[in-house]
C-alpha cells in the first residue's frame, strides 16, 4: 500500500536556477529540463518568463508578506502618545487615533518597535517596604 504525504516541495537553489537559464537559452525543452533537475515543469515556466521579463533570476522577494496595517505617520503618533502619556491602554490608543487594527495586533506592532507597555505600579506601598 503507497501513502502519499503533502510535503512542501524544497525551493530551487541560485544554481539550478542558472542551469535552468542555461538550458532555455540553448532551447532545450522545458520538460526534459524538469525531468534533468527533478522540478515541476511549470516552474521552469515561470523562472524563464521571470528571466525574460526581468534579465534576472534569482528570488523576488519584492513585496511578499502582508502589508502593515498602521502607516509610518500613525506609528509616529503612536510613539509620541506613549512617549507622553505611557499609560494609555492598547484600547485608549486605537480609539484616539481610529485606528483600524486589533488590540492584539496593535501588541505585536508594539513588540515589533521594541516598545513596553506596562502600567505604572496604582496600589499603595507598604511600610515595610523600602523604596
Amino acid at each position: 500500500m503507497l501513502f502519499y504525504h503533502s510535503v512542501m516541495p524544497k525551493p530551487i537553489t541560485n544554481e539550478e536556477r542558472e542551469k535552468i537559464i542555461k538550458h532555455k537559452q540553448n532551447n532545450e525543452n522545458e520538460a526534459d529540463i524538469a525531468r534533468w533537475l527533478f522540478i515541476s515543469e511549470s516552474s521552469v515556466t515561470k523562472l524563464w518568463a521571470q528571466y525574460r521579463k526581468t534579465g534576472s533570476y534569482l528570488p523576488n522577494y519584492v513585496n511578499c508578506g502582508r502589508p502593515s496595517a498602521l502607516s509610518e505617520t500613525q506609528i509616529a503618533q503612536i510613539k509620541l502618545e506613549v512617549k507622553k502619556n505611557p499609560d494609555n491602554t492598547l484600547l485608549e490608543l486605537i480609539e484616539k487615533f481610529s485606528l483600524k487594527i486589533s488590540k492584539p495586533g496593535l501588541s505585536r506592532v508594539f513588540k515589533k518597535l521594541g516598545l513596553t507597555f506596562k502600567k505604572r505600579r496604582s496600589i499603595q506601598i507598604s511600610k515595610n517596604e523600602t523604596t
